[in-house]
């Protein structure tokens, strides 16, 4: 009786541990049947499209003020600045006051010039008259017309230095650069207040010389504030000329462009992108640009059947624009491509929708 209470125990372990056996094998064949080692992942997907590709060069530009449409205001003569009227981005109208120098100096001057202009004066009309008396050689009278000339002009210059006492605005604008200072001194070679009118503005871009080779006069650039993806659309550019020199300090080609009709009112110095036209392909497959996946040395996409099953395929890839690739060869129009979460794709494996970024699931 003793040993019959043992066995019973004993039996129950080996079945418990043949059904376990039973159990992990069956796991193991649902597993294979159900695909084995191929993954599924959670991605965006895209049709590649065969239709007129335009091929683009990207560019960071600034908003300018057009050449003939912004003056630089200086100091007459070496001065003092005893008023400031204007603040940078304020309106100004016609003949608005701006920036008053120390009147003492200039006024100085221009009485100082006036007296020498009336002693000029009375010289020449003395020569004159002594040369008609015969008593004056004509060389003499030369010296004098030559003196009274002088004394004109450097009255002439006094007279404008005195009147340049306070800078005014020679046009309606806006106040785009202010270097004076109150008590400062100032130079005529120092530029102190920037006017410009601020409804004939330019984009700057710079490019590299390699794409300036590609665009021309009268190129389409679609304009935004912002990277295209997330930016503001601000409108159709059209480029007005490309610069033949690299500039010093970008080594950089500036690219002139002139949008005619923002969207909104653009502010001389604002940072905006370009994506300009420099040629269109017609018939082209393109893709998404993150369809593309780096390959060794070459590109593949992953190619998405009517099982949804995703297989890598290296393709061609031509031209680019700011979201989309020229594919020239291993791809067709009306593929499925995998987009969003390619980088996270397996050959073979199953694809899903995803609504935002891909992953492995």
């Amino acid at each position: 009786m003793r040993y019959a209470l043992r066995a019973v125990p004993l039996v129950l372990l080996l079945t418990v541990a043949t059904c376990a056996r039973r159990d992990a094998a069956d796991g193991a064949v649902a597993a294979s049947d159900a695909g084995g080692a191929a993954s599924v992942v959670a991605a965006q997907t895209a049709v590649a499209t065969r239709q007129p590709f335009t091929e683009t060069v990207s560019a960071i530009g600034t908003v300018t003020a057009r050449p003939g449409y912004v003056v630089d205001l200086s100091a007459p003569a070496p001065t003092r600045v005893t008023r400031i009227f204007v603040a940078v981005g304020q309106p100004v109208a016609v003949g608005a006051p701006l920036v008053e120098f120390d009147r003492a100096p200039f006024d100085a001057q221009a009485r100082s010039a006036e007296a020498a202009l009336t002693l000029a004066q009375h010289a020449s009309d003395r020569a004159q008259r002594l040369a008609e008396a015969g008593i004056l050689a004509r060389k003499d009278v030369d010296q004098a017309s030559a003196d009274l000339a002088q004394a004109q002009s450097a009255a002439i210059t006094a007279r404008r230095a005195q009147a340049f006492a306070t800078l005014h605005a020679p046009m309606a604008g806006v106040v785009t650069r202010l270097d004076a200072v109150l008590g400062g001194s100032a130079d005529v070679a120092q530029t102190l207040v920037e006017v410009a009118d601020p409804s004939m503005l330019d984009l700057l871009f710079t490019v590299t010389p390699a794409d300036a080779a590609r665009i021309r006069p009268g190129a389409t650039a679609q304009v935004t504030a912002g990277q295209r993806e997330t930016g503001e659309p601000l409108g159709t550019a059209t480029v007005a000329d490309v610069a033949a020199t690299i500039d010093t300090t970008s080594r950089g080609v500036l690219v002139r462009a002139r949008l005619g009709h923002p969207t909104r009112s653009l502010r001389i110095g604002e940072t905006i992108v370009g994506q300009v036209a420099v040629a269109v392909h017609p018939n082209a497959v393109s893709v998404p640009l993150a369809a593309l996946v780096p390959d060794g040395d070459g590109i593949k996409v992953f190619v998405v059947d009517s099982a949804h099953r995703a297989y890598a395929r290296p393709v061609t890839v031509g031209a680019r624009a700011d979201q989309r690739a020229e594919i020239t060869s291993g791809l067709s129009g009306g593929e499925t491509v995998v987009t969003v979460g390619a980088y996270g794709v397996d050959d073979s494996a199953r694809v899903v929708p995803a609504d935002g970024g891909g992953g492995r699931r």
